[in-house]
């Protein structure tokens, strides 16, 4: 290839600039995909964790579900399925069964077409995938039907599906605003390829996985004396909300601009061993968790949010916080 530069062009961005070649030669930066945490787990811990663990499976009940949503409940399943691969690093497996079962009440329905309320469809027109709720409302799963935030939907499905396909080999059966959940739809990708030895498939998810990372910490990650956006923006922000082709956004669909801790935790979600390299530069993460704190005094700030920001704040620190 011999790129030639041609003018640049104005934009919300940086400036752009038109370049004319014959190829496009991308490089990610290479990412592995692991079931379990990068760093490992101290073994003092086992303990705390077990018993957290042990609580959080009792709770598993299928049939307690009342949501109908795609979203919220792969979200559901997604995190049943983590279950099972901490129980996994924590060599606790004798959950396994219990949470075993509960992804397969939950996931089998929405792919025999036997859910009460959704399910997943085939859509002819553009050939792809919609769910009977999507197909009849727009507005619907988040604008599942019109295309929207498939991968945020389809990616807790998938995380589900390689976790059950990993410990019960015999199943077989426009914008963005949360860049780690469209993360973890290649990541799981990745690692339902790994469950059911699919190479390619592993491949392709990773090389998206990974662009979609070096897309996050390029765009949505906003560090200190970046002049990537201004200096206005930059001064005021350390993450994104929402981006768009043509603006970016400091609330979320959901939250104004304030309410920082949704902003952060809505970047994180779901906590997975892939969020380490997301937020590989503890010198940026650092800052986003300085950022973000003062927000915890706000009356109303939910326990669960708060629980990103010290998620978060562990990966800067050796310090416990177990009892935050």
């Amino acid at each position: 290839m011999n790129p030639s530069l041609i003018s640049s062009v104005p934009a919300t961005r940086p400036q752009l600039v038109g370049v004319v070649g014959d190829s496009w030669v991308l490089k990610p930066h290479q990412v592995s995909v692991t079931w379990h945490s990068i760093k490992g787990v101290d073994e003092e811990s086992y303990a705390e964790i077990v018993a957290a663990l042990v609580k959080d499976v009792e709770a598993l009940d299928s049939s307690a579900i009342t949501t109908t949503s795609s979203y919220f409940y792969g979200k559901l399943i997604a995190r049943a399925a983590r279950l099972a691969l901490i129980a996994e690093e924590v060599s606790y497996i004798d959950v396994i069964p219990a949470i075993r079962k509960f992804l397969k009440d939950t996931i089998e329905p929405w792919l025999d077409g036997t859910f009460n309320g959704n399910g997943f469809l085939y859509e002819s027109k553009w050939g792809g995938i919609v769910t009977k709720q999507g197909s009849a409302d727009s507005g619907a799963d988040f604008g599942f039907g019109v295309y929207n935030d498939h991968h945020y939907h389809i990616g807790y499905f998938l995380y589900g599906i390689a976790v059950l396909a990993k410990i019960d080999p015999a199943w077989g059966r426009r914008n963005q605003e949360s860049t780690s959940e469209a993360v973890n739809a290649y990541y799981s990708a990745a690692l339902m390829g790994l469950a059911y030895g699919d190479s390619h498939l592993v491949a392709i998810g990773s090389a998206l996985m990974a662009f979609e990372i070096q897309a996050a910490q390029t765009w949505w990650h906003v560090k200190e004396g970046d002049n990537l956006y201004g200096d206005e923006f930059t001064i005021e922000n350390r993450v994104v909300g929402v981006l768009w082709a043509n603006k970016r956004d400091s609330a979320l669909w959901f939250a104004p601009p304030d309410w920082r801790e949704c902003r952060l935790g809505i970047q994180l979600l779901p906590i997975l061993p892939i969020s380490e390299v997301l937020f590989s530069d503890i010198g940026f993460t650092r800052e986003l968790v300085n950022w973000t704190l003062p927000a915890l005094g706000r009356d109303g700030v939910g326990e669960g949010w708060k629980g990103f920001v010290y998620a978060m704040e562990a990966i800067t620190t050796k310090r416990v916080l177990w009892r935050r």
